[in-house]
């Protein structure tokens, strides 16, 4: 068993390229897996849908119980954003054939553990130039995705019900990115009290999240180091000396190009 506890810690933590190519591996597993809950959502259910979500379910569940096998601190980890979402996204995908399809708005969720991960982070942070170049915007519009289509499964499930076909996915869609966007049409609206409370938090949250996503964009670019003086992470590419105590740095670059 302490093989077998280190060759999967060694997958899930390891530097190595075995390692960095299975958590890729996950990573596009956790892509796919998203195309299909947000393309799945509208479909009838049937034994097939029902034998893939239950298939998926129990590899969710399986990715779940090796991180928290190999965690240090198991409380920790059951306390991490995309770890909830993914025991809801696992309830949803077991549960919902015995209490009902409404759940599945739950598993766009599954998004979160996208780009939420430290190992992940820190392996396209080495791998990809991209990356650090734009780490902030990546971020941003990863979470900016999770929440609108999460807002969009929400108010589907709300205001049209599963049955409602594609066409009202796409009308829930556009409603939550006019009103998170505050476009405000009118053409599409929610009058119960629950919805107008949706409606409320799809504004507040969402301008919030676009605000972050463009400051991310159009703010000068930053590289990640910590000065040793003073913990300062943020400097600008060039910087030689920490703007906040003046401590000089060594910021490692990659050369001319």
């Amino acid at each position: 068993m302490k093989t077998l506890h280190h060759a999967i810690r060694l997958l899930y933590t390891g530097r190595g390229q075995t390692a960095r190519w299975f958590r890729y591996a996950l990573v596009s597993f956790d892509t796919l897996t998203i195309v299909y809950f947000i393309i799945s959502i509208t479909w009838p259910q049937t034994g097939l849908l029902s034998a893939i979500d239950t298939a998926l379910g129990i590899l969710i569940l399986l990715d779940l119980a090796a991180r928290f096998w190999i965690s240090e601190d198991r409380r920790k980890e059951c306390l991490r954003l995309y770890t909830i979402a993914d025991l809801l996204v696992v309830a949803s995908l077991l549960l919902a054939p015995i209490f009902t399809d409404d759940l599945a708005f739950l598993r766009v969720l599954r998004g979160l553990r996208l780009i939420h991960s430290y190992h992940l982070i820190r392996d396209l942070r080495c791998d990809s130039r991209f990356f650090r170049l734009h780490e902030d915007a990546i971020l941003a519009a990863v979470n900016l995705f999770v929440f609108i289509f999460v807002m969009a499964s929400l108010v589907f499930v709300v205001a049209f019900g599963n049955a409602a076909g594609t066409e009202a996915y796409v009308d829930a869609l556009y409603f939550t990115v006019s009103t998170l966007t505050t476009t405000g049409f009118g053409d599409i609206t929610l009058t119960t009290p629950g919805g107008k409370l949706l409606t409320v938090f799809i504004m507040v949250v969402g301008v919030g999240l676009f605000l972050q996503l463009a400051r991310a964009i159009f703010q000068p670019s930053k590289v990640r180091h910590t000065c040793p003086e003073c913990g300062l992470n943020r400097h600008d590419l060039d910087a030689i000396h920490c703007k906040h105590c003046g401590e000089p740095l060594k910021i490692e670059t990659e050369g001319s190009t």
